[in-house]
């Protein structure tokens, strides 16, 4: 039997969960990825990718912090989302999600030190998240209380229109140090 310690990437990079190390960390590879993945497991009303809800959240942070914002979930491209309920039960997965994260923010000079405006956006988009793509979930969760969902109704991207908005907010991120409105 053939076995590999590496999961391979959409442009052909190769990622080693148990070390971790990845060969080569491209934004390519974590747009495709993110935009690929749906949230909740699959569990929404329709497909709504991971790529779309980080492009909120980048929305939803002062300009110093986008860039970070908009690749707070990169990771997920390597090591897929995880729903919460499960990450509790795992607290060595969310050690790999740490470490993984960390590489990420080395390759693109990320800090994640000021992280709770990164943190309270993504409870803003999870809240909104909630009430349009997860009609049937109607049960209290207990970190949403206080937050106010976006007045906004979420309208989903289709996988590929995500991928290319995500790649065009990260250049523009980069191309101006992270002090412009977003795509």
């Amino acid at each position: 039997m053939i076995t590999t310690d590496y999961v391979s990437t959409y442009s052909g990079n190769r990622f080693y969960p148990l070390r971790p190390h990845i060969d080569k960390v491209a934004i390519e590879d974590i747009a495709h990825g993110l935009a690929y993945q749906c949230r909740f497991n699959g569990q929404t009303q329709v497909f709504y990718s991971v790529a779309q809800h980080s492009l909120i959240v980048a929305e939803l942070v002062p300009p110093r912090l986008k860039l970070a914002a908009l690749l707070h979930d990169a990771a997920e491209a390597y090591l897929g989302d995880m729903v919460k309920p499960l990450k509790v039960l795992l607290p060595e997965f969310a050690a790999l999600e740490d470490k993984v994260s960390a590489i990420i923010a080395a390759t693109y000079g990320l800090d994640f030190s000021d992280y709770a405006p990164i943190k309270r956006a993504d409870l803003i988009a999870l809240a909104t998240e909630k009430r349009d793509l997860m009609p049937h979930s109607a049960e209290r969760w207990a970190y949403l209380d206080g937050i106010a969902p976006l007045p906004g109704i979420i309208v989903a991207m289709d996988p590929s229109v995500a991928k290319q908005h995500f790649l065009q907010c990260f250049a523009q991120l980069q191309g101006q140090g992270s002090d412009s409105t977003l795509v």
